[in-house]
């Protein structure tokens, strides 16, 4: 499980939210990649699906629809349908 601020929010950082400051972290994890023609999939998602989804099962689930919005939704469901604890996020 996560830690959770006054066992109620489950976050690992937020911005502006003063009253909370002395339990959050506020640096933002910044990843630099290199995307290329070569690059069919792009996974963008919340730790909601990611705790009951692996990346490569998340980008099998993602080559199965030749559109983004079908994809994302299909992945969402199967996150819902897992039981995720957290909110789910996809961005196409």
């Amino acid at each position: 499980d996560v830690p959770r601020v006054n066992g109620q929010l489950a976050v690992s950082r937020a911005f502006d939210e003063k009253s909370l400051k002395s339990h959050l972290q506020s640096d933002p994890d910044i990843q630099w990649i290199n995307i290329d023609n070569n690059i069919n999939i792009l996974i963008l998602a919340s730790d909601g699906l990611w705790k009951v989804m692996s990346n490569q099962e998340a980008v099998n689930i993602a080559k199965k629809f030749k559109g983004p919005q079908k994809a994302l939704k299909q992945l969402i469901a199967k996150g819902v349908k897992r039981d995720s604890k957290d909110d789910i996020l996809c961005c196409r």
